[in-house]
């Protein structure tokens, strides 16, 4: 076993899996515009700025459709301006954390007046947002590149006052790979070995994401799938059971993040979503199999550190939907809990591999919660095949015989071809 990577596995879960209230991608305009209005000084008149925000064709693909935590809106315009009214410039991925309904009124009335625009910018910067804000004879600029909250540049009257020690990228996402020296067995290694006390954190996940699922069930957000699934139960039309379990737990979750409602998800590599497919599926799961506290934790931590290294083969934000990598971890997780070794967790994300690769991501919305529960069913369906045996084999598509070339396969569409979607995607959705 390769225990010196431990403490690195560590410290990257820390990084990856953090709370996060709201679409992350809208949510770093928030937050870069709260950085801006703080520099000015100007929180007690933030109405009376202008804001010029200009992003990524990947962030403006994750922006224009999905809900605003608090405000009962969508879009970057809101985004921005509410990151204005009342944005903590403190709270990082929790920026909007205490937006009133004074404060929506506010931001509101300056999208009335046409205080906000927020156009596409000319960058090779995979995830890129550059916000200008301007309060009389004053500016403050703040640029995020490359994370959610990495702010690489601030400018106060168009002087530079901040620049990163790495600047803006000029190539998209060449953050080098944490996961260079390990591999899926390493990780399986980790979360089956580790001292329970030093991975015991990754319980807030669970914590977290259920509550944001409750109030998916129990309110009035998005396509209501979690809900739907629910009351068809009690209908009789769908039996209960471990994938009925999974689909309403999961779906809910993600229906309550992308209506915007204000609680937060324990997020992983960046995204919410991701953050919901790596932990809902393992928690239903676990609780309907009567796991025990360890089992839960073991298989918490290695849905979410399989997620993370899965993800951390491709860039931050791509054509390919996010949310089928991440239950890619719950699989592994799921299959751990009904009594699986590696050579079975292993052939359960071959197996997801072989099914929904290639998902596109067409902007953050609510129907992302489709996605989101299609995957978490694969993850299902590809565990139980995997204790019985069976596989996606790698004789067939994409899929190799070694989880870590399957994966790599993966993440090679998702680099490669997939970048021409994601030009077709957006298109169509600036057009329609």
């Amino acid at each position: 076993m390769k225990q010196h990577l431990w403490s690195l596995f560590i410290d990257v879960i820390n990084r990856e899996v953090v709370p996060a209230l709201g679409c992350t991608e809208p949510v770093s305009v928030a937050l870069a515009t709260a950085i801006a209005i703080d520099k000015l000084g100007v929180k007690n008149d933030a109405s009376s700025v202008n804001i010029e925000a200009s992003v990524s064709p990947n962030l403006m693909k994750n922006g224009m459709g999905v809900g605003i935590p608090g405000t009962g809106m969508i879009g970057l315009p809101m985004a921005a301006t509410i990151g204005a009214v009342a944005g903590d410039h403190t709270a990082n991925l929790e920026v909007l954390k205490n937006v009133t309904a004074e404060d929506v009124a506010i931001a509101k009335q300056m999208l009335d007046n046409k205080q906000v625009t927020v156009g596409v910018a000319d960058v090779a910067n995979i995830l890129y947002a550059k916000v200008t804000v301007f309060y009389q004879q004053r500016s403050v600029a703040v640029t995020i590149a490359d994370g959610h909250t990495n702010v690489v540049a601030i400018e106060e009257d168009g002087i530079t006052i901040f620049q990163a020690e790495t600047p803006v990228a000029e190539n998209a996402d060449t953050s080098s790979n944490p996961f260079a020296q390990a591999t899926a067995q390493d990780i399986y290694d980790f979360a089956m070995n580790a001292d329970l006390e030093d991975i015991r954190f990754i319980e807030q996940a669970k914590v977290l994401n259920t509550e944001l699922s409750e109030e998916g069930l129990t309110g009035n957000y998005g396509l209501k799938i979690g809900a739907t699934f629910r009351k068809n139960e009690e209908r009789g039309l769908l039996s209960g059971g471990l994938l009925t379990e999974v689909l309403v737990r999961t779906s809910a979750a993600s229906d309550a993040r992308m209506d915007g409602a204000m609680k937060p998800a324990m997020s992983n590599s960046g995204s919410g979503n991701q953050g919901i497919a790596a932990t809902m599926p393992v928690v239903a799961a676990a609780e309907f199999l009567k796991a025990n506290e360890e089992q839960t934790i073991r298989a918490l931590m290695l849905s979410h550190l399989m997620a993370i290294y899965i993800k951390s083969y491709q860039n931050k934000l791509s054509a390919l939907c996010g949310a089928t990598t991440a239950s890619m971890g719950s699989a592994a997780g799921i299959t751990y809990l009904l009594g699986g070794d590696f050579e079975q967790i292993s052939a359960s994300i071959c197996s997801m591999i072989g099914d929904i690769a290639g998902i596109i991501c067409d902007g953050a919305k609510t129907s992302c919660a489709m996605k989101v529960s299609s995957s978490a069913g694969t993850a299902v369906k590809s565990a139980l095949m995997a204790i019985d045996g069976i596989r996606v084999t790698g004789n067939e598509g994409i899929v190799a015989n070694s989880v870590d070339q399957s994966i790599i396969n993966l993440s090679a569409l998702a680099n490669g071809s997939m970048t021409q979607t994601d030009v077709q995607i957006l298109d169509i959705m600036v057009n329609k």
